[in-house]
C-alpha cells in the first residue's frame, strides 16, 4: 500500500489548477506532507536559500522545495488577517501550513478557562489561509501535569467547524503523567490526536487518536548534510507511510496497546531541531523517500 505524498508542485498555469493536486486521486492512502518550523532563519542563507535571494521571497522558495510549514509566530501572538492572505498567496496549490495555537490558551492554570483565548485566536484571521490550512497545534508546557476533566473541557473549547470549514486539532504534551491510558481515551473520544514528539526529554507518545497523524522530529544532527543518517531517514519515511496507509509503526512507544481502526491517514510531519541548520535539508530528503 503506497502513500499519496503532496508534492512541492511550482505554482500551476490557470490550464491545469484543477489537475495538480492529487489529494483524492487514490483512496487507499492519505496525504503525507513534510516541513520545517518557520521559514526565517538567518542561519539557512547560503546553506538551503540561495546567497541573494531576497527575503520577501524565503517563503515561495521554501514552499517550491517543501510541502509544508509549521508557523510558530501565532504562539507568541496574533497575527493580522492580511499576513495570513499573503502567506497563502505565495504558496503553490497543495501546500499546507499548520499553526501553533496562542500560549495564552494553554499556558494557564485551568484549561477550562481558555475560551475566550481560543476565539480570540480564530477571529484573527486564521480561516484566510483557506484551503492551505492544516492542523492547529496546541503546546502545553513541560510543568503542565494530565487532569482528565480539566483537559477534557479544553478539548470540547477547539471548534471543529467554522464558516462551513471543517477544523483539525492536535496536542502536544510534554509530560509523563500524560502517558495513561486515561489521556488515549480522551483524545480518541475528541478526535484530537497527540504530536509524536521525537525529543530527548519529552514522552512519546505514538498511539493513534484520529484521521491523521502529526509528528516533530526534534534529533536532528546539522553536523549531516542531510540532517539525519540514511537509515533513520529511511525508518521515518517507513512510519510515514505506515500512517498513511491506515497501519501503526511497529517500533514506536505506544500508551494504549488497543489497535485503532484501520484507515487512511494523512500525515504532518515536522523537521525540527535546537540548531535547526539542516532541516529543510532533511525534510527535502524524507519527501524524496516517500514519494
Amino acid at each position: 500500500m503506497s502513500a499519496v505524498v503532496a508534492k512541492a508542485p511550482t505554482k500551476p498555469t490557470k490550464t491545469d489548477a484543477k489537475t495538480t493536486d492529487t489529494k483524492t486521486t487514490k483512496a487507499d492512502a492519505g496525504n503525507i506532507y513534510i516541513g520545517i518550523g518557520g521559514w526565517t532563519f538567518e542561519p539557512w542563507r547560503g546553506v538551503f536559500y540561495p546567497e541573494k535571494l531576497t527575503q520577501a521571497k524565503e517563503l515561495s522558495y521554501a514552499a517550491s522545495k517543501l510541502t509544508s510549514i509549521e508557523i510558530n509566530g501565532t504562539y507568541y501572538g496574533s497575527q493580522k488577517p492580511e499576513s495570513f492572505r499573503k502567506w497563502a498567496s505565495e504558496v503553490p496549490d497543495g501546500f499546507i501550513f499548520s499553526l501553533k495555537g496562542p500560549r495564552f490558551a494553554t499556558n494557564r492554570r485551568v484549561l477550562a478557562e481558555a475560551g475566550d483565548s481560543v476565539k480570540r485566536f480564530y477571529d484573527s484571521g486564521v480561516l484566510e489561509l483557506k484551503d492551505r490550512l492544516g492542523p492547529v497545534l496546541w503546546q502545553f508546557a513541560p510543568t503542565k501535569k494530565f487532569d482528565g476533566a480539566d483537559f477534557g473541557k479544553f478539548l470540547e473549547l477547539l471548534p471543529r467547524k467554522l464558516d462551513g470549514r471543517a477544523l483539525r486539532h492536535v496536542v502536544e504534551v510534554r509530560h509523563d503523567s500524560f502517558c495513561v491510558p486515561e489521556f488515549i481515551a480522551l483524545i480518541r473520544e475528541h478526535a484530537v490526536p497527540v504530536v509524536f514528539a521525537e525529543h530527548g526529554k519529552y514522552p512519546a507518545i505514538a498511539d493513534v487518536a484520529s484521521d491523521f497523524v502529526y509528528a516533530r522530529l526534534q534529533k536532528g544532527n546539522d553536523e549531516l548534510k542531510t540532517c539525519y543518517p540514511p537509515k533513520q531517514l529511511d525508518a521515518w519515511a517507513k512510519r510515514f507511510q505506515d500512517w498513511a496507509g491506515g497501519s501503526e509503526p511497529d517500533d514506536l512507544p505506544k500508551v494504549d496497546k488497543t489497535a485503532p481502526k484501520k484507515a487512511p491517514r494523512d500525515v504532518f510531519a515536522y523537521v525540527i531541531h535546537e540548531g535547526k541548520v539542516r532541516a529543510p535539508a532533511g525534510a527535502m530528503e524524507l519527501i524524496e523517500r516517500v514519494k
